[in-house]
């Protein structure tokens, strides 16, 4: 098995590499003030073959297991080595230490952003909310098709505010718990979970890395982000309905487990709307970064912790009661919750900025922009990047995308966040809720059992994209 999906990663990657070369250019900020062709030289094509391999290994993350991040940070330091070096050899030495240092405040802005998200996000599931959420599922005593629809329909609600990662290893816990000895129905949820927690993120600036990006660009109104709504609903409803009437009939066993959340879960999530309202509003009417926001919420969340430190009910006298300290009740430590947050994402992200920003310092940004959107029209490439993203990953796709900076309408941008979006649900190894969902329901949910649903799938790609050609026909200028 391993080795026909090697075989069909290597012929995917053959199509779908060239195009992402392709995509491969600089910052709009810094292309304006760094002119540099390295497209012919050397070092030019060396990285991007340093790339292509890094990020094949990223690919084959499933069967190589070597987390993500490794191949991208070192490859992002090799190539900019070697760019410093063919710069220097021209006469300028501080050429490469400039763009460097453009693309890592880049970086910065977007790590600061997602790790007081992913802040409390831990925080909430320390607290026990997913938990209490799942047990609260299981005592409803449904049948399996009413809990395809929920947990599908509360993997689409959730995924705005949560990651898609978290959203599906949430909504999958409660499948793989009540979809004991159905394989079947385990399958078809964990597809469901996937195409659903993709589209949810899609229309929300905070549901997904790309969508996020694009925000913080500027490049599309936070509002505006909403009118995807309905294409992105359409995007889950389609294959859904196809895949209802391959359900098994019947309901699980009922449960009468109960889990009560910890003390301060709801303060938590109250704190937590109001950092996403700290971000929007340090976006959109201070005009300052929207990390700075999140940061303001992150140290709300710790004033809040350090307190349900100081009035901890623990059994020994202790000035603070720390998290898993000897006789312990309820004690919260902040600072674990940081510790907890996806460092492998992060640094992946970090990876790919450096990556991808070294390819278009090397002068690919005009050749990608004639070749890629100028012959192909912006509807075409758009729906090409949503493509490409279901074999290598959205982040990448739209990095280059936003790198490239081509000109388009509001209409286009949002049509691009849709595509990279929703584009991974194509295939399992497509996005990161697909390949976690893999390695939970292991063996019931298999790269294999995915695509045999993609062409439904697929229906659901072409029609969400159709709904917002004709529902945000306002958006398109040109």
């Amino acid at each position: 098995m391993m080795s026909a999906v090697t075989r069909f990663l290597q012929c995917t990657l053959r199509i779908a590499l060239p195009a992402f070369a392709l995509a491969a250019m600089s910052t709009p900020a810094f292309a304006s003030t760094t002119q540099i062709d390295l497209t012919t030289h050397w070092a030019g094509y060396a990285a991007i073959a340093i790339f292509v391999l890094a990020y094949l290994f990223v690919v084959l993350e499933e069967f190589t297991h070597l987390r993500k991040s490794q191949p991208v940070m070192l490859a992002a330091g090799v190539i900019w080595a070697l760019l410093a070096a063919a710069v220097a050899a021209r006469g300028d030495m501080e050429l490469a230490h400039h763009a460097v240092r453009e693309y890592l405040l880049e970086y910065a802005e977007l790590l600061l952003f997602l790790l007081a998200a992913m802040t409390y996000v831990n925080a909430m599931s320390e607290r026990r909310v997913f938990d209490a959420l799942r047990a609260w599922l299981l005592r409803r005593d449904l049948g399996y098709r009413a809990l395809f629809w929920i947990t599908g329909g509360l993997a689409f609600v959730l995924s705005p505010l949560l990651d898609n990662l978290t959203t599906s290893l949430v909504m999958s816990a409660v499948l793989l718990a009540v979809g004991v000895g159905n394989p079947r129905f385990v399958a078809l949820g964990c597809i469901n979970i996937v195409v659903a927690a993709n589209a949810g993120g899609a229309f929300s600036p905070f549901g997904d890395i790309t969508t996020l990006m694009v925000w913080q660009r500027g490049l599309v109104e936070f509002w505006t982000f909403f009118a995807l709504l309905v294409p992105s609903l359409v995007n889950w409803l389609v294959p859904a309905s196809l895949m209802h009437f391959a359900l098994p009939s019947g309901k699980p066993a009922s449960s009468d487990v109960r889990i009560s959340m910890k003390r301060g879960a709801k303060p938590i999530m109250a704190l937590f709307v109001i950092t996403i309202v700290l971000a929007v509003g340090f976006h959109s009417v201070l005009h300052i970064p929207p990390f700075l926001g999140m940061m303001t919420g992150l140290a709300f969340l710790k004033l809040y912790g350090w307190w349900l430190q100081r009035t901890a009910r623990h059994h020994e006298q202790a000035d603070f009661a720390r998290e898993g300290s000897p006789g312990d009740i309820d004690a919260f430590d902040s600072y674990e919750q940081v510790a907890r947050a996806e460092w492998d994402t992060l640094l992946f992200f970090f990876g790919v900025i450096m990556c991808v920003g070294a390819l278009g310092f090397c002068g690919y940004l005009a050749l990608s922009s004639q070749l890629f959107y100028g012959h192909l029209g912006p509807t075409a490439a758009n729906v090409l990047v949503g493509l490409v993203s279901a074999v290598l990953d959205n982040i990448p796709m739209m990095v280059a995308v936003l790198q490239m900076n081509p000109t388009m309408d509001t209409g286009q941008w949002l049509l691009v966040t849709l595509t990279a979006g929703v584009g991974g649900s194509l295939l399992s190894i497509g996005s990161a809720a697909g390949v976690a969902l893999m390695g939970q329901a292991r063996g019931q949910y298999t790269f294999f059992s995915h695509l045999k649903w993609s062409w439904a799938i697929a229906l659901g790609y072409a029609a969400s994209i159709g709904t917002h050609l004709w529902l945000n026909a306002r958006y398109f200028t040109t």
